[in-house]
């Protein structure tokens, strides 16, 4: 199969990508990506691989999307603008990306006769629904523009693969970490934050008392369920989304004494404010990815995070 990996370039895409060659079953990997957000050093080391191929693109030009599409066979779509902080300060713009951008990744799929794409939703789309764990078929008031933006993915996501017989899924991710994730920048996630902070021993913020809780989830879990989602073969047409986690939580005080621990720092937190749109609780059931996907997570919280931390010596 040929398949094409949006954004990646970035952090998620590109761990996917490396992935995916190594599969037999896939005969091309093609990465398309403006590098807003991502990198091109992540992809350095397949430039000389014949089965991998790069494109430069944005997804909100609809003509660049239809090229991207040419010749594939199957689209795992990573590319988007995350952060709930960057949604709020410029709501427009995710909206163009997240939103524009998917409509076109949509319409080209359908345009060069491509039936399965799997996508990047998020946990966000959950907001203030005060349940735990979450289950898909449940959600309560979005938070933030980002979070109306991955929900609205899913709304988009459900009438096209009724009109046009597609085969679309969506993959709610929570909190995921591991190595390409970007720990510099105003809208950094908390887990590089953490890691760069041990690793020179200085103070992390955290907003809150740090009784925040998250479902952080290793990198490796994702590549998985998409690889799966793009090469697991089924009939007919649907939209389906799962929540990709390990379906355990963890709170921000424990969470930077791992890391803490990891790093052999002696500092402790400053406290602060929470942020507007921040969610309190995030716990996932994840019994629909397992049944769907047969997806089988990593849990080992500690261990992940010790692997990532020797991505981040590297870096910080």
């Amino acid at each position: 199969m040929n398949i094409l990996v949006t954004g990646g370039g970035g952090f998620i895409g590109s761990n996917l990508a490396a992935s995916l060659l190594k599969e037999e079953r896939v005969h091309k990997v093609r990465v398309f990506d403006n590098f807003a957000t991502g990198h091109k050093s992540n992809l350095q080391v397949h430039l000389e691989n014949p089965k991998f191929e790069l494109l430069e693109g944005d997804i909100r030009n609809a003509e660049d999307c239809f090229q991207a599409c040419k010749d594939m066979d199957a689209i795992s779509h990573q590319a988007a603008l995350g952060s709930v902080p960057r949604s709020i300060a410029d709501p427009q713009t995710s909206h163009k990306v997240n939103v524009d951008g998917f409509v076109n990744m949509l319409e080209a799929a359908r345009a060069n006769g491509i039936r399965r794409m799997v996508y990047a939703s998020s946990s966000s789309v959950y907001g203030d629904l005060p349940d735990s764990p979450k289950v898909e078929t449940r959600l309560g008031k979005v938070l933030s523009p980002y979070a109306s933006t991955k929900l609205t993915n899913e709304v988009y996501a459900e009438s096209w693969s009724k009109v046009y017989d597609m085969q679309l899924i969506g993959f709610r991710y929570f909190n995921v970490f591991g190595p390409h994730q970007d720990p510099n920048g105003a809208y950094a996630a908390v887990i590089p934050l953490f890691m760069k902070a041990a690793l020179r021993n200085e103070r992390p913020n955290i907003n809150g008392d740090g009784s925040i809780t998250r479902d952080f989830t290793p990198i490796a879990n994702v590549v998985q369920i998409n690889t799966k989602g793009v090469l697991t073969p089924k009939e007919g047409h649907f939209h389906k989304v799962l929540n990709v986690a390990c379906g355990h939580t963890t709170d921000l005080n424990k969470l930077w004494s791992i890391i803490k621990g990891h790093a052999q720092a002696s500092v402790d937190p400053v406290y602060g404010s929470l942020r507007p749109g921040d969610i309190l609780q995030s716990l996932a059931d994840i019994t629909a990815a397992k049944s769907f996907l047969d997806y089988q997570p990593d849990e080992d919280l500690v261990s992940a995070l010790a692997d990532a931390m020797e991505w981040y010596k590297n870096i910080v």
